[in-house]
């Protein structure tokens, strides 16, 4: 493969995406690979900079920036809420059941944040920083690469009861998973598949899965369509009382790596999340197909995945004159100045 091809795929899958948005939903949005190109052309370097060295001490930090762009987006739009704290006016997403003691790499925004006020202050939203974290983060991990599309604003709220409802779960079965994916404007067909597909990397903890284990539904057995041997293997790892933290493979045989393994590992009963495992063992589900042309074909899976990471940064974006540039991705204007107005004092 020459060096050109995955320039030429970005370019390809980005203007296949303009086809697939109703007309001038670009128009209405304002985003545009270029949008920082004059005011800050170092941004992508600087972001992927951070994560390579924060790479060096944890392998999962890739993982876990992609899933902060994806639980971000699925409330209220790409807006960076996700990464705001508690305060006076902000009641944080963070402790939502799906984000509490799970989401993670925030000190590594934090990071990149700090280091782009630096280099070009008041320019970068948070919102489009983890946006092109969230490719750098795929790519590092041998995954492909494409055209971020760019300039989105911050909110200045946060949606605690929304984040509950609407962040797709672990547990959930494919009928739930689908109208969560539908009612953010993404299908439920390649969508779905192709964005489960982030879960090719990363860990999960033992909490997360020892229902699926042990008490699946509440039958006091194990979910039948765990493969036996894998079970055996997950029951060492999380048993029956044990330490609820640690820390499990998503992906069993390439657990660092973005590629197209995910999916043959549900062909082999071995997805890890029950959510993971529906896409395949669903019968008669319109997923299964697709399950099983990703896992023959990795460049159908990566090209798809390109497009459907677009769609879901395209999804409520707030621009324009709306929301604003946070100083600090943890807090709005308002508490920033607020706070450092008290610590001067």
């Amino acid at each position: 493969m020459t060096e050109e091809m995955p320039s030429l795929r970005c370019i390809i899958a980005t203007l296949f995406f303009a086809l697939l948005l109703p007309p001038g939903s670009f128009a209405a949005t304002t985003l545009s690979p270029s949008f920082y190109d004059e005011t800050c052309p170092t941004v992508f370097s600087i972001i992927r900079g951070i994560i390579e060295q924060a790479l060096l001490s944890d392998p999962r930090i890739g993982a876990s920036l992609l899933r902060l762009h994806f639980h971000d987006c699925f409330v209220n739009g790409c807006d960076a809420s996700i990464l705001l704290d508690n305060s006076a006016t902000i009641e944080s997403e963070k402790e939502a059941a799906p984000n509490n003691n799970s989401a993670r790499g925030f000190e590594v925004v934090d990071a990149m944040k700090i280091a782009l006020e630096f280099e070009c202050s008041g320019i970068v939203s948070c919102a489009d920083i983890l946006a092109i974290a969230a490719q750098e983060a795929v790519n590092l991990a041998g995954g492909p690469s494409w055209l971020v599309l760019l300039g989105r604003r911050d909110s200045t709220t946060a949606n605690r009861t929304l984040a509950n409802l609407a962040i797709p779960a672990a547990f959930e079965t494919l009928d739930i998973l689908k109208s969560k994916f539908a009612a953010v404007g993404l299908n439920t067909s390649t969508d779905l598949v192709a964005l489960s597909g982030a879960h090719t990397f990363g860990r999960a903890q033992c909490t997360i899965v020892i229902e699926r284990l042990y008490n699946f539904n509440g039958t006091g057995k194990a979910d039948p369509t765990l493969n036996a041997t894998y079970l055996e293997t997950l029951r060492k790892v999380c048993p029956q009382g044990g330490n609820g933290s640690v820390l499990v493979n998503l992906d069993p045989t390439t657990p660092n790596t973005f590629d197209s393994n995910y999916y043959t590992n549900l062909q082999a009963q071995e997805g890890l999340l029950q959510s993971d495992q529906e896409l395949f063992s669903t019968s008669g589900a319109d997923t299964v197909e697709i399950v099983e042309r990703f896992s023959s074909n990795q460049i159908a899976f990566f090209e798809s995945f390109v497009v459907s990471m677009l769609k879901m940064g395209n999804i409520s974006p707030v621009t324009g004159t709306e929301g604003e540039i946070r100083l600090s991705c943890r807090r709005v204007h308002m508490d920033y100045t607020s706070s450092n107005k008290w610590s001067s004092s």
